[in-house]
């Protein structure tokens, strides 16, 4: 699982949700893409009872816009809006850290 920032060229979100997928890194949850499945990595069944319930917390692609910016089509003004994470993807990227912080700390 990766944490990245995209921005997009097109201001179509299905951009990065293609582009993703086509270097093999579907969006966490995204049942369109793929990415609603264990895809690499371990197959052991704590690691898949870890995943499925990160899928259940955040039930929903994880895609966000934290920051959105345009010109004002009437005044142009460049407007810009800033939004922290949603709670469930906050969760899953806190679970996430914490289980593989465990799983660090027992291999060294």
């Amino acid at each position: 699982v990766l944490l990245v920032e995209c921005r997009l060229e097109t201001g179509r979100t299905h951009q990065i949700r293609v582009h993703m997928e086509s270097i093999g890194h579907p969006l966490f949850n995204d049942e369109k893409y793929g990415g609603d499945r264990i895809r690499k990595g371990t197959v052991y069944a704590k690691y898949k009872a870890f995943v499925h319930n990160a899928f259940q917390l955040c039930p929903r692609q994880a895609l966000h816009a934290k920051e959105l910016g345009f010109h004002h089509p009437r005044t142009e003004e460049y407007m810009l809006y800033d939004c922290p994470l949603p709670e469930d993807m906050q969760s899953v990227i806190d679970k996430w850290r914490d289980y593989m912080h465990h799983v660090l700390s027992k291999n060294l």
